[in-house]
């Protein structure tokens, strides 16, 4: 039986945007248009995403009416009501999952870059792949492996 193995695209270089510390441990990240893509994005969009993605976060850890009450009824059903309903952090982190597959999409990957999710860096990073120019990387189900 032949083995077909499929081979994976690599990026050129990832490049890393780091956590903003400056208004204490908040998820917030560095609006700042790193220099190795300062040519293939301009610096208003990328500002534009990275706030957005930091008010995604703000909001899911934003602390309202409706935080306290599920968080009241977790602890009255001994946490199995979060079984069946989806909290307001997992709300905002689906939202923020979404958008970044939608600017994926629609202005990175035809400028051969890809965001990949904070979330499955640990929120630590944002991490941009800087993929080569001469392919379509439009075809977002071969990219999304990274």
């Amino acid at each position: 039986m032949d083995h077909v193995t499929t081979q994976q695209p690599q990026a050129i270089a990832k490049v890393f945007i780091q956590r903003d510390y400056s208004d204490g441990t908040a998820v917030k990240f560095q609006t700042k248009l790193p220099a190795d893509i300062h040519d293939r994005v301009d610096s208003d969009t990328f500002e534009r995403f990275v706030e957005k993605i930091n008010q995604y976060y703000a909001e899911a850890e934003g602390i309202g009416c409706s935080t306290y009450l599920q968080g009241c009824f977790a602890c009255l059903t001994a946490h199995t009501a979060l079984l069946c309903m989806q909290t307001q952090y997992d709300k905002n982190l689906k939202r923020c999952t979404e958008y970044i597959k939608e600017q994926n999409i629609g202005i990175f990957l035809p400028k051969g870059l890809k965001v990949i999710d904070p979330f499955e860096r640990g929120l630590r990073v944002i991490e941009i792949l800087v993929l080569p120019v001469s392919q379509n990387h439009v075809d977002e189900e071969k990219w999304s492996k990274f």
